[in-house]
This record gives C-alpha cells, sequence and structure tokens, in this order.
C-alpha cells in the first residue's frame, strides 16, 4: 500500500470536530452516548463497555460475567430490548431510520480532518448475518456469505447488513485498519442492498446539519455497486465521486461523433469499448506509472491507463448518457515486466469531481476499501456480532447498533491504549509500533475506563419477579419461511 501526498486545494474542514484531548474525547462522547438512551442508560452503557473490553466471551450472555457489566445477566437482554422501543410496527421503519440518524450525528462531529488528502474518504458494503437454524425468526432470505470449500455454493440463510464507513489517514504502511462506522443498517428481505447504500451515502452528504455537504468527498465500492442501481440515485449528489470496480466483462461507450440525428431518436452512444474485447480499445487518453516495495521487500510496477468520458447504457429512471465517467485499468507488473495478477484491475471513476483527483490518487484511495473486510471480521470475532441469537428481528438490529458504538469507543481510545502483548507476542512487528491496532485497544479498554471514569455504581436489587399469572400460557413462535428474493417480488415492493 502506497500513499499519495495530494496538493492541498480546498481541503475539508469538520467545523464541528472536538479540538480536545484523548480522555476528554471519550469522556464526551460516553456522555452524549448515555443521553440518546431512553431507557435502561447505565446498563446499556455498561454493556457497551463490556463488549469494547471483552476479551474472554464467546457469547453475549456471558458478557455478563465481565468487570464492566455489575448487573445480573438478564440485564444483557433487557439493555438490548430497550436501545430502541418502538410503539407500532407500522412506524418500526421509520423509527429505525431516525435512530441511525441520531447515532451518526453523534459520530460525525469525531470524524478526524484529513491532512494526507484533500478529500474524505468513505467506504460501502455489506456483509451476512448467518442464521440457517433460527426458523422462527422473520425476513430471512437467502444472502451471499464467501465459502471456503470451492465445490460448495456461497450461501447462506439468514439477515444481510450494509456499512457505511469513513477511512481516516494512516501515518504508515504497517498502521492498523481503522474504520470510523458511521451507519448500519439491515438489508430487508424486499429491499435491493445497492439502494439500502444509496440511501446510506445520500443521507450522510445531503445533511445540512453536517460538515460534510459542501466538501469533495469519494466513495470507494465493490462491483456490486458499479451498476445503475446504486450509480442512478447518487448521480445527484454533486460533491460526492464514487470509485466503484467492475466485471472484466462490462461493455461502455464512447461519447457519439455526431451527437444528433435529423430525424429519430437522437445519438446517445457511439463506438463501443468492451472490456474483454482488446480490439475494441483505444489508445489511453492518460498513462503512469508508480514502482512500490512490498513489505516482503519485493520491487513492484503499477501502471495506471485512464480513458475519459465513456458512457453506460442506464435506464428508463436513470438515464446515463448525460453522466459520462473515467475508466480506470490498473496492472501490476514485477521487476521483469509480467504480469503479477492474471486480470487486470478496472475502476470507473464517476461523478461531477472526478476531475479533481489524479490518477494516483484514485488507486490509492480504492486501496483502503479493504479495510472494511478487517472491520467486518473484528466485530464478528472480537465484538460478537454475529454471536446474538435471537427471535426478534429489532433486537437483532439493536445489537448490530450496540456494537457499532463499541467500536467507536475503541477507536476513540486508541492514543489511550497501552501494548499489552502475550509471552509468544513481544517479538511480533505489530508490537512495536506507536499505534495500536483495534484487537490491543480492546485488550487495554477496562484499564482506560477505569482512569477516565469512576467505577459503575452497584445496582439495587427490586426482588423477586413475580413470574406469569396462573394459568397464562404462552404459544409457540410459528415458524417463518424462507423469503427468496425475485425481482417481481422487488418490484411490488417498490
Amino acid at each position: 500500500m502506497i500513499y499519495i501526498e495530494t496538493q492541498k486545494g480546498n481541503m475539508p474542514h469538520n467545523d464541528n470536530e472536538i479540538h480536545n484531548s484523548p480522555p476528554r474525547q471519550l469522556s464526551q462522547f460516553r456522555q452524549e452516548v448515555r443521553a440518546c438512551f431512553n431507557a435502561r442508560s447505565e446498563a446499556t452503557m455498561n454493556l457497551l463497555d463490556a463488549i469494547a473490553s471483552n476479551t474472554a466471551a464467546q457469547s453475549v450472555v456471558e458478557l455478563s460475567l465481565n468487570p464492566c457489566f455489575p448487573h445480573q445477566y438478564r440485564s444483557v437482554y433487557d439493555a438490548i430490548e430497550n436501545f430502541l422501543t418502538v410503539s407500532d410496527s407500522q412506524t418500526e421503519p421509520g423509527e429505525r431510520r431516525a435512530k441511525e440518524l441520531d447515532l451518526m450525528r453523534l459520530c460525525v462531529p469525531y470524524l478526524p480532518v484529513p491532512k494526507q488528502r484533500d478529500f474524505w474518504l468513505f467506504g460501502l458494503d455489506v456483509t451476512p448475518q448467518p442464521r440457517p437454524f433460527a426458523k422462527t425468526l422473520a425476513d430471512r432470505t437467502i444472502v451471499y456469505q464467501p465459502n471456503t470449500v470451492l465445490s460448495n455454493k456461497p450461501i447462506t440463510i439468514g439477515h444481510q447488513y450494509a456499512a457505511l464507513v469513513c477511512f481516516p489517514d494512516k501515518a504508515s504502511v504497517a498502521s492498523p485498519p481503522w474504520v470510523i462506522p458511521l451507519s448500519i443498517r439491515r438489508v430487508g428481505s424486499q429491499e435491493k442492498a445497492t439502494n439500502v447504500q444509496a440511501q446510506q451515502i445520500a443521507s450522510l452528504l445531503t445533511e445540512e446539519a453536517f460538515p460534510l455537504h459542501n466538501d469533495l468527498s469519494v466513495c470507494v465500492v465493490d462491483s456490486t455497486l458499479s451498476a445503475i442501481p446504486f450509480l442512478g440515485p447518487v448521480k445527484s449528489i454533486k460533491n460526492l465521486v464514487t470509485i466503484a470496480r467492475c466485471r472484466s466483462n462490462r461493455v461502455f461507450y464512447h461519447r457519439p461523433a455526431k451527437a444528433t440525428n435529423k430525424r429519430g431518436h437522437p445519438i446517445w452512444y457511439g463506438a463501443r469499448f468492451d472490456l474483454k474485447d482488446a480490439s475494441t480499445w483505444t489508445s489511453a487518453d492518460q498513462t503512469t506509472s508508480i514502482e512500490l516495495t512490498t513489505r516482503r521487500g519485493r520491487t513492484l510496477k503499477v501502471v495506471i491507463s485512464a480513458w475519459y468520458n465513456l458512457l453506460m447504457r442506464g435506464t428508463r429512471e436513470y438515464p446515463m448518457h448525460d453522466n459520462p465517467f473515467t475508466l480506470i485499468r490498473i496492472r501490476v507488473n514485477d521487476v521483469h515486466g509480467k504480469p503479477v495478477f492474471q486480470r487486470p484491475l478496472w475502476l470507473v471513476v464517476i461523478g461531477e469531481k472526478r476531475d479533481h483527483l489524479s490518477l494516483k490518487a484514485v488507486w490509492a484511495a480504492y486501496l483502503n476499501r479493504y479495510d472494511v473486510e478487517h472491520f467486518f471480521r473484528f466485530g464478528k470475532q472480537r465484538l460478537l456480532t454475529t454471536a446474538y441469537q435471537t427471535p426478534e428481528v429489532s433486537h437483532e438490529e439493536n445489537w448490530w447498533q450496540l456494537t457499532q458504538l463499541a467500536y467507536m469507543q475503541l477507536w476513540l481510545a486508541r492514543q489511550l491504549a497501552e501494548t499489552m502483548p502475550r509471552p509468544w507476542e513481544r517479538y511480533l512487528p505489530q508490537f512495536h509500533t506507536t499505534e495500536a491496532s483495534p484487537s490491543l485497544v480492546q485488550r487495554d479498554f477496562g484499564r482506560i475506563i477505569r482512569q477516565i471514569e469512576p467505577p459503575p455504581s452497584l445496582p439495587k436489587p427490586r426482588g423477586k419477579s413475580p413470574g406469569r399469572a396462573k394459568g397464562v400460557s404462552v404459544n409457540r413462535r410459528e415458524k417463518q419461511k424462507i423469503i427468496i428474493k425475485t425481482k417481481k417480488r422487488l418490484k411490488s415492493a417498490a
């Protein structure tokens, strides 16, 4: 990975950024989070601390054994349930979106202003929540999940969650893959992931209360978001530039030599540019190369070629003939000029301000996209993001947003953590760096909390619960069908 020095033109700014010391930042963030809880504020805050300092629990109920959680194990589920309580199932989607926007308002003031680049850098991606055995859980569908066994299909049964994150600057190649989660939303069976992700980035950049709606913002996404269902809705955001990977079988078009006809439909598209047919390629408008050295000392040469003002076919709802983009091809060669990878990397750079980015800046920005995968892996392995087994969809969504806040606490405490390697880890290179990784901060988070805040007070027992009334029987939960997404179902929902 490389880091490119960009020209410092109109630098992004964050008027709401908290310019305090790290302990005061973390303390102020905790006060704001505690104030947004409507019920069980102390139990919920203690649960966040237990998640952020967890080093032993393998299940959610085991978090009740954490020293930061002085309550009984029943309070774990009580805190999750009361994180967001809805009055009616009809109003639940609106209340959930309002809660998501409130959490975004909490995190945006703590975004660090980028110093190595002159734009904000964001990323979008989705990850599965496998629930194949939860037969009473509603709205389960077939979702994508990578599988290491090649003979098996990469799918599972469960839910899917979309995440919007911000990529902070990195000091060096060996810097930990930190991200700042801003929005986490479940993708329902009646929704497309592309539409949900378009709504997430739009809610961030079009909110006038945020200091980002006037600054240049770049969003790096995978090939699933290089299609019209995502690029069409976000093309109206003036300050957004999208860098999307595209498949090698896409077909694009040059601008037509003759713009209009005397009769009939105007000509929108010119000559074909087929990515799998090199004979249709024209000479690149610009080419640049970068020499880099990997962590193992291998010297490589990156060749970046660009074609400007290409077009892609749109739809009736989102015509794209008036939205040109820049197509970039990236090849990595060794010292002998042989390709390191079998296929090149194709990127689509689209947006009104795409010319503000150099080719080197585009490539360096897209390399940050893989940090989202580290965020998902850390959340599932260390924050128990997918470990909560519940038959209630709303409780599952509450848990995902709680883990988002717990990760945000780790981010704010990264400068306060001390290196605590285990005996067999003391000689590893990552323990000799000045920056702490999320795992190292999690090990030391319990000590950090004890230093910046007094220990939580012991809760007062309220006696034994009377239990259910005599003669009351609880009906069994109904088994829910697995919903298969189809184009007909998605169109009827829209």
